[in-house]
């Protein structure tokens, strides 16, 4: 595709920016520490490296920029896009370039305009969904805890030196690091 001016450049870098900041995927990517401590930068240079494969590149095809676009994910944030969206991102890129091309500016304008309303309306949040088997355990059956419960009420309680058991001996640790585990009597 043809090259842009720089005020069209910057616009299409404004535009990349607006729908790869409202794109669902990368905002849980980021939110989550998919793309490790630098999440934020790279989604940032993120946007950079698409536009200027848009302008190193000429006649760019939508399923080509969706490459490039699953490419960046992939490597930058170990995710892969299976949720229909990643052709949806690329064509609305390739449609903002397009417009810039055709110097209808103000359409282009309007679309972020859009989106960013779209983004402060909210981020998309990504919460765990439990099992009804996990929902169904629960933090009172955990026999580390009842075993604690049990031990804090027998140290309340005063007893007499025979009811007291004596602690056991720790278990006897070999040369190499393994630890001997003996029977119970």
């Amino acid at each position: 595709m043809a090259a842009l001016l720089k005020s069209t450049r910057e616009l299409f870098t404004e535009g990349v920016r607006a729908v790869l900041e409202t794109w669902p995927v990368l905002q849980i990517a980021v939110d989550n520490g998919f793309g490790g401590v630098y999440g934020q930068q790279k989604a940032d240079w993120m946007v950079d490296a698409v536009q200027q494969y848009f302008h190193d590149n000429s006649d760019l095809q939508q399923y080509e920029v969706e490459d490039f676009i699953s490419m960046l994910l992939n490597n930058e944030f170990d995710t892969m896009v299976d949720d229909g969206s990643l052709p949806q991102v690329a064509q609305q890129v390739c449609q903002m370039f397009k417009q810039c091309q055709q110097g209808k500016l103000e359409e282009v304008k309007g679309q972020i305009n859009q989106l960013a309303q779209k983004k402060s309306a909210g981020r998309v949040k990504a919460t765990a969904v439990k099992s009804p088997e996990e929902e169904d355990i629960s933090d009172e059956d955990d026999p580390e805890t009842m075993e604690c419960d049990g031990a804090a009420e027998t140290s309340s309680k005063h007893t007499s030196p025979r009811e007291a058991k004596p602690p056991t001996p720790p278990p006897d640790a070999v040369e190499d690091g393994w630890t001997v585990v003996r029977k119970k009597k």
